[in-house]
């Protein structure tokens, strides 16, 4: 059967305009003549009468392609029916998108998939979280337009004593990161008593499985839009080692409204600050992104995200991005100076940061110890990051 050749693209609810892929290989995006601009599909893409060409898939529309262990479970699924191509996935994953674009054939009335919602306490306690897991992905893998290597699906859940069920982002791991789910629970407890704004997130009680509320949709399932440093920086997915914090920070400040700048700012750093106390060295473009409403309302910068310590795994991993020219575990001096050239923020709020986040990197730390009795497995990994976060506090607190 041959490949998919176009698709109708929505933005939420308003039907945006035609995705294409030319005979030459060229994909065009070209916006229905009634698209008014709050059916924009992207910051970087305003409603216009020209078409949108690329030699890529539109770095927007490569956003939330599966990558990794989800992905071939997806190709698997659907190689011999319609094809496994870019469009192709986007077709079959397009109802349950991150942000608010959506991927419909070209008759379909609507993209949405109708789901029935798991149970939020059952997943954090059942007892085979691979088995789980495994069955997770053969019933929403087909759903889940998200993308990451780490094995992920999107699902609606809801929680004890409620009728009303939310999007939530169900994480595994494969045999090359043993534990990263508690792993990923602790980095991003840190990053919640340091005052970050972060999702709502739970462990599995047997560390199993990382359960992170999607922040992407309102309370009642309203879509809202996301894009992703690559998307901001026009550049696709496998680009995204390829930047600088320089340059996520001048993305900031041409994206973010003006009343908000100063807020992404401060965040920005601290999650950078984070990334270093903990020893992330995955913290790339796809791990920052924006949040709006709509594309004629304001845009924040999102929540904190998929943050772990990557050292535990690979020794001597570096920072995803480039700081001052370099990627190494770099000293408070060039984070200082990142901090006043780029970002504008006082000496005063620097010094509180660094203070605020080595406290809170401490106190979770702190209970790591009883986490690893409970659950022995986790001992390795458990005391690899109890010293890799020393390290990173010790060497940026004066």
């Amino acid at each position: 059967m041959p490949d998919i050749s176009s698709l109708t693209v929505w933005a939420a609810d308003m039907r945006s305009g035609l995705l294409a892929r030319e005979t030459h290989n060229d994909y065009v995006f070209a916006y229905s003549q009634d698209a008014d601009n709050s059916a924009q599909v992207s910051l970087t893409m305003p409603v216009r009468l020209e078409s949108w060409v690329s030699r890529e898939l539109h770095p927007i529309f490569q956003m939330n392609l599966p990558e990794g262990a989800l992905l071939e479970a997806i190709r698997r699924a659907i190689a011999k029916v319609i094809g496994d191509d870019d469009l192709s996935i986007l077709r079959v994953t397009g109802g349950n998108q991150v942000g608010r674009n959506r991927f419909s054939l070209p008759g379909d009335d609507s993209p949405h998939i109708a789901e029935t919602p798991q149970s939020l306490d059952e997943l954090l306690t059942y007892p085979d979280t691979r088995e789980l897991f495994h069955e997770l992905v053969t019933r929403y893998a087909l759903r889940s337009g998200i993308s990451g290597v780490q094995p992920k699906v999107l699902l609606e859940a809801t929680e004890r004593g409620t009728l009303t069920s939310a999007g939530y982002i169900v994480k595994s791991w494969g045999s090359d990161y043993p534990c990263l789910a508690a792993n990923e629970y602790f980095c991003m407890t840190a990053a919640k008593r340091a005052g970050l704004l972060t999702p709502e997130f739970f462990l599995s009680d047997n560390g199993g499985l990382f359960i992170m509320r999607r922040f992407d949709v309102t309370s009642n399932g309203a879509p809202i839009g996301f894009e992703d440093m690559c998307s901001l920086q026009a550049l696709g997915t496998a680009q995204k080692y390829s930047s600088s914090y320089e340059r996520v920070a001048k993305s900031i400040k041409d994206f973010i409204s003006c009343d908000q700048l100063m807020a992404a700012r401060e965040q920005l750093f601290a999650t950078l600050v984070l990334s270093v106390m903990l020893r992330n060295g995955d913290a790339h473009l796809k791990n920052f992104g924006v949040l709006y409403t709509s594309p004629l309302n304001a845009v924040i910068l999102a929540p904190v995200y998929d943050i772990v310590t990557t050292t535990a795994y690979i020794k001597k991993d570096v920072p995803a991005l480039t700081l001052a020219g370099t990627k190494k575990w770099w000293p408070r001096k060039t984070l200082e100076r990142f901090a006043v050239a780029h970002l504008s923020l006082p000496a005063g709020t620097v010094s509180a940061i660094f203070n605020r986040l080595a406290e809170a990197v401490t106190e979770t730390l702190g209970i790591i110890p009883g986490y690893i009795a409970d659950h022995p497995e986790y001992r390795e990994i458990g005391e690899l990051m109890m010293a890799e976060w020393n390290e990173g506090v010790n060497g940026l607190v004066d």
